[in-house]
C-alpha cells in the first residue's frame, strides 16, 4: 500500500520553533497521533481546505514528538488546531466538525 501524499508537510519540534517564532505571516498547525481515527477525519478536512488557498499556512504534527508545544499550548486533547498570527498562538480549535467550520476559521 503506498503512502498518503499530503500537500501538508508535518512538522517536528524544532521545525514549529521555528515557525512558532515567526513574527510575520499566519499559520495553522494540527496537532493529531497516527493512531487517532478522529485526527485523520481532521487531517482529510484540512487538506481538503488547503486546495482553498486560505491565507494560512497549513501544517501537521505528531504530538508525540512535540512535547514542549504539548505543555506550553496546553493542549488538551487531539486533534488541535493551533492557530497562530505574527508569533503567537490565538486560537486552539478542539472540535472540528466540518471542512466549511475550519474554513470559516482561516479565512
Amino acid at each position: 500500500m503506498s503512502k498518503n501524499i499530503s500537500s501538508i508537510d508535518e512538522l517536528n519540534e524544532q521545525q514549529l520553533l521555528s515557525i512558532a517564532e515567526m513574527e510575520v505571516g499566519k499559520a495553522a498547525i494540527l496537532f493529531t497521533t497516527p493512531l487517532c481515527g478522529t485526527c485523520k477525519v481532521a487531517s482529510t478536512m484540512l487538506e481538503i481546505v488547503a486546495e482553498t488557498g486560505v491565507p494560512y499556512r497549513l501544517y501537521r504534527a505528531n504530538i508525540n514528538f512535540t512535547p514542549h508545544f504539548r505543555q506550553l499550548w496546553q493542549i488538551k486533547s487531539i486533534p488541535a488546531l493551533a492557530i497562530i498570527e505574527h508569533g503567537q498562538l490565538v486560537d486552539m480549535v478542539y472540535a472540528l466538525h466540518s471542512v466549511s467550520a475550519i474554513y470559516e476559521k482561516l479565512t
